[in-house]
């Protein structure tokens, strides 16, 4: 599933083809696609709309139209292109937004999992996740008072997007080894110390990861190479970057884990 990083990868490469451009016409392939409004009422709102700007918000592609916002959530193999819109439909083509410009952004999703919202205000899509990673205003203390609010397992927790937006599997892993935490470690028992460290790991994970373009497996390849760069996620077997150790994989919380046992011990 795309995370923060490939989804911002997607928002800033769509960004200069969709400012300024005004919406045309709509065809929804797969009605289950859209979650809110009806199709016909769909059409008839977004429909001359211009899209004023893309952005992201956790695992959401928002764009800003004249009066609404169109949310997208990729899910588990969603992708985005734009192309001319006089081509062939492709197969898993899901949703088209026909362009003033004579170009398209069609919504390709194999799996069927994606959805998307026509809506006035976001808040009653994205209104209840948590702070945003990289925001200015997210701090090591702020991540800490939070942990300590909380009796779950790190794994989890940074999983849940009510906790933390954008996060999923890769960047768990990532940034709890880069911590150096166990992911099965209580969070109110996780120091102010090792919550900087972990507010330092998920950061500097996340700013890796969108800087390499994101990671390109389990997802529609977008040219991502951040899967080269690994520490621990899907390196079961592989020798720990900082000690050697084999990386070991579990599963928590029905997702497959992968940690240093020698650099993330678990304390309880």
């Amino acid at each position: 599933m795309p995370e923060l990083p490939e989804v911002e990868t997607i928002a800033r490469s769509l960004r200069p083809a969709l400012a300024g451009r005004k919406v045309t016409a709509v065809r929804l392939l797969w009605p289950r696609t859209l979650e809110t409004p009806s199709p016909n009422e769909f059409q008839e709102r977004i429909t001359g709309q211009t899209i004023c700007s893309t952005r992201r918000r956790g695992k959401f592609l928002i764009l800003n139209l004249t009066t609404d916002y169109l949310l997208i959530h990729l899910r588990m193999s969603g992708d985005l292109r734009i192309e001319p819109d006089d081509g062939e439909n492709a197969l898993h083509d899901r949703l088209i937004v026909s362009l003033d410009d004579g170009r398209r952004l069609t919504f390709n999703d194999p799996r069927k999992f994606g959805r998307a919202w026509l809506v006035e205000d976001q808040a009653c899509v994205v209104g209840g996740l948590g702070p945003e990673p990289l925001d200015e205003t997210f701090t090591p203390a702020d991540l800490y008072r939070s942990l300590q609010t909380h009796r779950r397992q790190l794994k989890p927790l940074l999983l849940d997007q009510t906790f933390l937006a954008g996060l999923g599997n890769i960047y768990v892993d990532e940034s709890l080894y880069r911590a150096r935490l166990h992911p099965l470690t209580p969070s109110q028992s996780v120091s102010p110390e090792q919550a900087e460290a972990l507010w330092h790991g998920i950061r500097a994970s996340l700013q890796e990861g969108i800087r390499r373009n994101g990671a390109s497996i389990d997802w529609v390849y977008r040219g991502g190479d951040f899967q080269n760069y690994f520490r621990a996620y899907q390196r079961t077997g592989q020798p720990c970057p900082q000690c050697g150790t084999p990386i070991e994989r579990i599963i928590v919380g029905q997702r497959g884990t992968h940690y240093c046992p020698t650099c993330q011990r678990i304390s309880i």
